[in-house]
């Protein structure tokens, strides 16, 4: 075995079987129409694999449950098309509730303290301006008023922010599985 492949194999020892009963648990309780919860579990750990060989996952656990889910979802509407005349139809509000599951809060959490990291990073005329544009909604004008900027500057200095937080991203390791 060479030694990528030697830290390889010790990365998903420590970082991503530790999740898979979970991982397993929460498919079969979630989804149970959805497949064969082997299969997607063994999926799942093969994209990861693949987007591990790119670069570093940051949240491999958050990376699992994402990833499970979307295909658990992409069974059920194949299923849907697929389903056999008079079999019984799936209702996906009994199926599909994602929005207190605690993979998909934990993961929005971590990203919103990456997002939170990001914008304190930047200059104080930047944060003032993606927080107020980004954050509140504000319109350029709106922001150019309340700082009692031009607008232009509104503009720029939005461009700026958006550009070091995208760089903050990348030098954190945030963007790595997006980027090839």
């Amino acid at each position: 075995m060479s030694p990528q492949n030697a830290e390889q194999a010790r990365w998903f020892v420590d970082e991503v079987l530790p999740h898979e009963k979970e991982l397993r648990g929460w498919l079969h309780v979630r989804f149970p129409t959805a497949g064969d919860v082997d299969d997607m579990v063994q999926e799942t750990f093969a994209r990861l694999l693949k987007v591990h060989d790119s670069g570093p996952v940051v949240n491999p656990r958050a990376f699992l449950f994402v990833t499970a889910r979307n295909m658990a979802l992409n069974q059920l509407r194949h299923l849907r098309y697929e389903r056999p005349q008079g079999a019984e139809e799936l209702d996906p509000l009994s199926i599909v509730d994602d929005l207190n599951s605690p993979p998909e809060s934990l993961a929005k959490e971590e990203e919103l303290q990456h997002l939170i990291k990001a914008i304190q990073s930047l200059p104080n005329r930047c944060r003032q301006v993606m927080t107020l544009r980004k954050i509140y909604g504000l319109s350029q004008k709106e922001v150019a008023q309340r700082l009692g900027i031009s607008v232009h500057t509104v503009e720029a200095q939005g461009s700026i922010g958006l550009r070091k937080c995208i760089e903050y991203f990348r030098c954190h390791g945030y963007l790595a599985h997006f980027e090839k």
